[in-house]
């Protein structure tokens, strides 16, 4: 199989490692100004005989990347995160261009078993109103968007499965939170690279489901398994298309 990387940054060069590792063939490496790229535009020489892209880079060329790679007609495994506000713009071209692609808030297979088990905590907790329900997240003080893409899936699933909260609340409270309202908190320092947790409280307890990612590994691990997944695959996906068939 044989994949582009697009960016190569520290996730790129990590990619890059355990594509290798995984037996996959590295045909291109782009990025306008890292040392070590291959190429330094996404073009028709650059992706020639690429069979999934990987793109790793940083929100604000997104659509620009995603636009050049589907022109190609290549299947493309979309991990960067903070776009999600164009997310029916990139619909609307993967659709367009017939190809394959998926994407994720975060592709870190722990992550993704995490997700259900919030899931399934909701669907109990939503049967239980003595417990409140809040979340937060911790990161590097790198990263560029707050809350967190992984932190957005979670405050979705948590109100698709617990009624009595309508609302998320992401920013600081001068105020006492209503009971409908959920609050999620985001915090930046040093070089963590991922934690997350989601708090049932009660009068009498605390219930805790917690993720702390160790490296940044888990994240590249499930990019490289999306891009197996996804050869020769066309269509729209998130990772939930994904785990739902390694699950099932």
């Amino acid at each position: 199989m044989n994949i582009a990387i697009i960016g190569y940054g520290k996730m790129g060069h990590i990619i890059e490692k355990l594509a290798i590792e995984k037996g996959l063939t590295i045909k291109a490496i782009i990025d306008p100004v890292a040392d070590g790229a291959t190429h330094k535009e996404i073009d028709k020489e650059s992706l020639k005989d690429v069979d999934v892209c990987i793109e790793f880079s940083i929100p604000e060329v997104v659509i620009g990347n995603v636009t050049k790679i589907v022109a190609l007609k290549k299947n493309l495994v979309l991990a960067t995160t903070g776009w999600y506000d164009k997310l029916g713009e990139v619909k609307s071209i993967v659709k367009k261009a017939g190809i394959g692609f998926v994407y994720a808030s975060n592709f870190s297979i722990g992550v993704n078993i995490f997700f259900k088990m919030i899931e399934s905590a909701a669907k109990i907790i939503d049967k239980v109103p003595d417990y409140d329900v809040f979340g937060y997240e911790l990161h590097h003080n790198r990263k560029k968007d707050s809350p967190s893409g992984t932190a957005k899936s979670i405050e979705k699933i948590l109100l698709d499965n617990i009624k009595r909260k309508k609302k998320i609340l992401e920013d600081k409270l001068d105020r006492k939170i209503n009971a409908d309202e959920l609050h999620f908190a985001s915090i930046r320092g040093g070089d963590i690279p991922g934690t997350h947790v989601v708090g049932f409280d009660s009068v009498a307890d605390t219930i805790e489901l917690k993720h702390t990612a160790r490296s940044r590994e888990g994240f590249a691990l499930g990019a490289i398994m999306a891009a197996q997944w996804l050869k020769g695959k066309k269509g729209f996906f998130t990772i939930d298309d994904m785990m739902n068939e390694i699950i099932r």
